[in-house]
C-alpha cells in the first residue's frame, strides 16, 4: 500500500548509532498532514489522495482554493499534493509521521536548488580546454554542429538555466521517528534548500544484500 506525507526540510545534523558509528541525516518536519480529498476510479479515473500541509492566513489564498477547503470543513492549509495509489485514508483524516518507522525505507522528492545561469563546465562536466599562452577556449564549447548543417542540432549540453528541477532521491533509510516534534530523520540528503516543502513516500524500491 503506498502511503506518504508533506514534509519541510529543516537542515542537516548527524546522529550516533547504536554500534558508535556517525550518520549523516536530515531532519524533516513532517506532517501533520490532513487528507483533504480523495481521488477515485469511478469519479476520477484514478485513485489517489489529496494531503493538505503548512498553516497559512486565509487572505493569501484564492477564492477558488479557499472555495476547495470551505467544501471539505477544513482549516487553509499552504499546500496541497496528490499523491496517487494512496489507500486506507479517508477526507479529515490526520496523518503525522508515525506511518513511518524507524529502519523503514522512503524516497522523497523535491524541487532542487537552483543555481541561475551557468555554463557547461559546471552544468555539464565538461572539461576545460589548455591554458597555455595564447589559448582561446579554455571554458567554450568547441564544435557545436556538423560541416554541412548549417544550423545547430536540439538537444545538444550547452550553457543554460541550471537547478531548480523535480528530484527523487530513493531508497533513504528512516534512523529516528519524533512523533512529538513530527520529525522525520532520514539517512542522507535529500534536495530541495532548507525550508524547503518535500514528499515522504514509502519506498518503491528495496535495496538487496549483495552476496560476496
Amino acid at each position: 500500500m503506498t502511503k506518504g506525507l508533506l514534509a519541510r526540510k529543516l537542515g542537516m545534523t548527524q546522529v550516533f548509532n547504536p554500534d558508535g558509528t556517525v550518520a549523516a541525516v536530515t531532519v524533516l518536519e513532517a506532517g501533520p498532514c490532513r487528507v483533504l480529498d480523495l481521488r477515485t476510479p469511478e469519479r476520477d479515473g484514478y485513485r489517489a489522495a489529496r494531503l493538505a500541509f503548512g498553516p497559512v492566513d486565509a487572505r493569501r489564498l484564492s477564492k477558488p482554493r479557499l472555495g476547495e477547503f470551505r467544501k471539505a470543513g477544513q482549516e487553509p492549509a499552504r499546500r496541497i499534493v496528490e499523491i496517487r495509489d494512496y489507500e486506507g485514508v479517508e477526507p479529515g483524516q490526520e496523518l503525522t509521521c508515525e506511518i513511518f518507522g524507524e529502519g523503514e525505507l522512503v524516497d522523497v522528492t523535491s524541487t532542487s536548488k537552483g543555481k541561475g545561469f551557468q555554463g557547461m563546465v559546471r552544468r555539464h562536466g565538461f572539461g576545460r580546454g589548455p591554458e597555455t599562452h595564447g589559448s582561446m577556449n579554455v571554458r567554450k564549447p568547441g564544435s557545436i554542429g556538423a560541416t554541412d548543417a548549417a544550423r545547430v542540432f536540439k538537444g545538444l549540453r550547452m550553457a543554460g538555466h541550471m537547478g531548480h528541477v523535480r528530484a527523487t532521491v530513493q531508497g533513504l533509510r528512516v534512523l529516528r521517528v519524533d512523533p512529538q516534534r513530527n520529525l522525520l530523520l532520514v539517512h542522507g540528503s535529500v534536495p530541495g534548500p532548507k525550508g524547503g516543502v518535500v514528499v515522504v513516500r514509502g519506498s518503491v524500491k528495496q535495496r538487496t544484500k549483495k552476496k560476496g
